[in-house]
């Protein structure tokens, strides 16, 4: 076995056609901050430039099409004017040699008719709804039951994915994620508490992975795989989400993957506390990780309340070949800075996270802006 001693979140790391400068990722985080459309803002290019230190900045969710949104303000990738708003990011963070994925999404039931086109109810693999509420530009409003995809209409969404992963390439990205954790479309159709179907993408493991499959395929080719990225959550339990096997599930969908030569397989799991609540909280417990990383052949992204010396140990110990980093790279522009040097971090602002203007977003100190006081 080779010497993992140089393994360190501060190592260089060779990322498909990419070397990333060290192995720090910035998770994705919905930020609700989008402008009218929809459209990244001139405060988005300046939040993510902040950050560009960052080996691999993976934006915020993104929504493929109308029918994927579901909270207010967040930004999209099938418009040109959502294309325009985001090269405007990718210039920034590239002007800081920086590199950048963008998140595709699709957040299936977890929608509102108020944010659908048309009114209409929100599309799940099967008619089961989640518990709680949501928000909306109405303010907090009971989920309702979304209405089950016709297998005819799945091949349609699939062509969603393919056509915002061309308008990710046009506006200056490097490379692509699939969001198939924490409850949206993809992980609804993986796991058997959500998805119920009885035709060719429902039942079994392997047609329960089948629509993953199928966006995958259809992203790599305008990507290629070494450009692609996808993100999983196997015991998370956020967004209502319940598997009877996740071992089983997210081992085939590993596997599966393996097909597609994908730069890398990002799991969430929690792992420890303070980074990001979804992971500690929403759980059905029991990591399964190190399944995962014994199966894909690609890079592995470990995300879930890591730290220096957390972080520091899963690289060493061969656990992940990336960590990545949600609320504290969300009040530390300068995280891997810190990290590296041992600073103590910003506190984050959680009333803050979602919506709002410049504070809480971008008005974050760095350590020079500290020492400049």
């Amino acid at each position: 076995m080779s010497d993992r001693s140089d393994r360190t979140l501060f190592s260089p790391f060779q990322l498909g056609p990419y070397e990333l400068r060290n192995r720090v990722v910035m998770a994705p985080m919905t930020r609700n901050r989008a402008g009218e459309g929809n459209v990244p803002t001139e405060a988005s290019a300046e939040y993510y430039a902040q950050r560009a230190s960052a080996g691999l900045i993976v934006t915020e969710g993104t929504q493929v099409s109308p029918q994927g949104v579901g909270y207010p303000n967040t930004p999209g990738m099938h418009t040109d004017a959502q294309v325009e708003g985001w090269r405007k990011v990718t210039e920034a963070v590239h002007a800081g040699g920086g590199r950048i994925f963008a998140q595709l999404w699709h957040v299936g039931r977890v929608s509102h008719p108020s944010l659908q086109p048309g009114g209409a109810l929100p599309v799940a693999p099967s008619p089961v709804g989640i518990e709680g509420q949501v928000y909306t530009y109405q303010g907090l409003q009971p989920y309702v039951t979304p209405r089950a995809l016709e297998t005819e209409e799945i091949g349609g969404i699939v062509a969603d994915f393919e056509a915002a992963a061309r308008r990710a390439f046009a506006a200056g990205f490097d490379g692509v994620e699939l969001h198939g954790a924490n409850g949206y479309l993809i992980d609804q159709f993986l796991r058997d508490g959500s998805n119920r179907r009885d035709d060719r993408y429902g039942g079994s493991v392997p047609n329960r992975v089948r629509f993953l499959e199928e966006v995958t395929e259809a992203v790599t080719r305008v990507w290629g795989g070494d450009r692609v990225g996808v993100r999983v959550s196997p015991t998370g339990a956020y967004n209502g989400m319940a598997d009877s096997d996740p071992e089983a599930t997210f081992s085939y969908a590993a596997y599966a993957l393996n097909a597609f030569g994908l730069a890398y397989l990002h799991v969430v799991e929690p792992v420890g506390e303070g980074d990001n609540p979804k992971n500690a909280i929403y759980s059905q417990g029991g990591r399964i990780s190190p399944t995962l990383r014994a199966i894909f052949r690609g890079a592995f992204v470990a995300n879930g309340g890591y730290g220096a010396e957390t972080g520091n140990a899963v690289l060493a110990g061969g656990g992940a070949d990336l960590v990545s980093f949600g609320t504290s790279f969300l009040a530390n522009p300068d995280l891997p800075r810190r990290l590296a040097e041992g600073a103590p971090l910003n506190p984050p602002d959680r009333a803050t996270f979602y919506g709002g203007d410049a504070r809480g977003y971008t008005d974050y100190p760095t350590l020079d802006a500290l020492a400049a006081r």
